[in-house]
């Protein structure tokens, strides 16, 4: 029965209220700011659970006084406004049961790389580049470049970007994989649409406690910067490269003029790609999670194909098709996108956890 799954939250909900109020936990401050993150995030699934279970009560009552000559009229009427609340209050309760994401608060690191296709993969690097940036400027996001690397005919071959806000890695998560553009290059004098591919990694930015890198475990280069930025910079070795010497992992930033500026920017990329890769490796071992088709996070995965003759977008893992890609892509409308991705997922999540 869906009324016995509810009560152990219930009852943790309760047992939290009593932790706070003793004088042990109150005492400790970070014990108490534990608790107090836990119970707030346990609320509305509470109060909801709370009401799911008053509704069906009231349901079994009325239920019961159905052949009562004075009130079965009465209790045919509660049941008609009751009955149809129950479904819709589970659907809502399934949702909040579903374990959290602990990294979907998080700020990233978004990293657009040019693949096959060479000039056009990375002119589409810089259209992904300004869709997000559109999309973060609706939602209050800030986004800023950390790193680039200019393509030969414009745009990116490489572009890494921080991006701040609020549920930044919850909504961006499912966009990382590889992403497929079909058009007619501006170089294209027969009209052919020529297809180009770029990949996209979306990692959650990490503090210190949640990755421990030894200043033993880096390797630091420095060296000239190449590109622009003027005579400074190209004239001092103002350009770092950090390696994880655990893992192979680099992180190299060139486009501050000052070394030590260059030098933290790299240290946070670092810390965000170790972090990655360790959060990979886990659900690489994971089976429940490698049934999961979204959000997989797979940088090897065809995730979607942006048409352009067609002004069509595809997201392959949920058979998603719009034909509204000049909004998405000038208007940075990535709600129609992320919104059934978002349910998709959820809807994935209720099934694994047997709900």
């Amino acid at each position: 029965m869906f009324k016995e799954k509810l009560q152990p939250f219930i009852d943790r909900y309760n047992e939290i209220s009593t932790l706070l109020s003793s004088p042990d936990i109150a005492s400790d401050i970070s014990r108490m700011t534990e608790l107090s993150k836990e119970q707030s995030g346990l609320t509305e699934l509470v109060e909801k659970a709370n009401l799911y279970i008053e509704t069906a009560d009231a349901i079994e009552e009325n239920k019961e006084l159905l052949g009562d000559e004075e009130l079965g009229d009465l209790a045919k009427e509660e049941l008609a406004e009751l009955e149809p609340m129950l479904p819709q209050l589970e659907s809502e309760i399934k949702v909040l049961m579903i374990p959290k994401d602990k990294d979907d608060d998080k700020n990233i690191i978004l990293e657009l790389r040019a693949g096959a296709g060479g000039d056009e993969a990375a002119l589409f690097v810089a259209d992904i580049f300004k869709m997000y940036s559109r999309y973060a400027e609706q939602v209050g996001w800030k986004i800023e470049i950390v790193s680039s690397s200019d393509g030969t005919a414009g745009g990116y071959k490489e572009l890494i970007a921080e991006v701040k806000g609020e549920g930044v890695y919850a909504q961006l998560k499912y966009d990382a994989g590889i992403h497929r553009v079909q058009r007619v290059p501006d170089t294209e004098t027969q009209g052919r649409v020529h297809t180009s591919a770029i990949t996209v990694a979306v990692i959650p930015e990490v503090d210190d406690v949640e990755v421990d890198i030894k200043p033993n475990e880096i390797k630091m280069d420095t060296y000239r910067s190449s590109g622009c930025g003027g005579q400074s910079v190209n004239t001092t070795d103002s350009a770092v490269r950090l390696t994880h010497i655990p893992t192979g992992i680099v992180a190299a930033i060139q486009d501050e003029k000052s070394q030590h500026k260059n030098k933290a920017k790299a240290m946070k990329v670092l810390k965000a790609r170790v972090y990655d890769h360790i959060l990979q490796a886990s659900l690489d071992e994971s089976a429940s999670q490698r049934k999961l088709q979204v959000g997989s996070g797979s940088r090897s995965e065809k995730i979607r194909t942006y048409n352009y003759p067609q002004n069509r977008l595809t997201d392959h893992r949920i058979g998603l098709t719009l034909y509204a890609l000049d909004d998405i892509m000038n208007n940075g409308n990535l709600k129609l996108v992320f919104e059934p991705l978002m349910a998709h997922a959820r809807m994935e999540a209720i099934q694994e956890a047997g709900l």
